[in-house]
């Protein structure tokens, strides 16, 4: 092929992308003419039309005294008396190394910090609320409560 045959970049262009035409409908009929799509674009860029939002401020209630509910410490506690929460006894604490805890086989006896006599820790909810002794109850194990921390403490621990 020589070079006169061969296409310039206007013709591979056209080729390529076809022109489409978009007919204006936002000019006078003098000007009405048919445009590209870029033309068209560029048109509506300089003049986009707007849409007009119609807003307004929200209104709320004003609250008063007369309306807010202020429970007492009483009606509080009887809100809350049917929750459920999690109870657990510490008998006592010790700390292993890693090696000695891969160890651990059945029948070994593992060593706690607290003495035999010393009272176990009774805890709600990761809080201390109060000590006791262990007893047995038929086949059970149970808990006499022996020292609880002041009822204002318990409910301080609880929050």
């Amino acid at each position: 092929m020589t070079e006169e045959n061969l296409p310039n970049q206007d013709e591979l262009k056209k080729e390529i992308q076809p022109e489409r035409t978009v007919e204006s409908t936002n000019e006078s009929a003098v000007d009405n003419k048919e445009k590209t799509t870029t033309d068209t674009a560029v048109d509506y860029q300089e003049t986009p039309e707007q849409t007009e939002v119609k807003t307004q401020v929200a209104e709320f209630p004003e609250f008063d005294e007369s309306t807010k509910h202020g429970f007492t410490d009483n009606e509080k506690m009887e809100f809350l008396k049917d929750l459920e929460l999690n109870v657990y006894i510490e008998l006592g604490r010790t700390k292993m190394q890693i090696k000695d805890i891969l160890e651990l086989e059945r029948g070994y006896v593992v060593e706690l910090e607290k003495l035999a006599s010393e009272p176990v820790d009774i805890f709600v909810n990761n809080k201390k609320i109060a000590e006791g002794e262990v007893v047995v109850i038929d086949k059970h194990f149970g808990i006499r409560i022996t020292n609880l921390i002041e009822a204002s403490e318990r409910l301080q621990g609880l929050k």
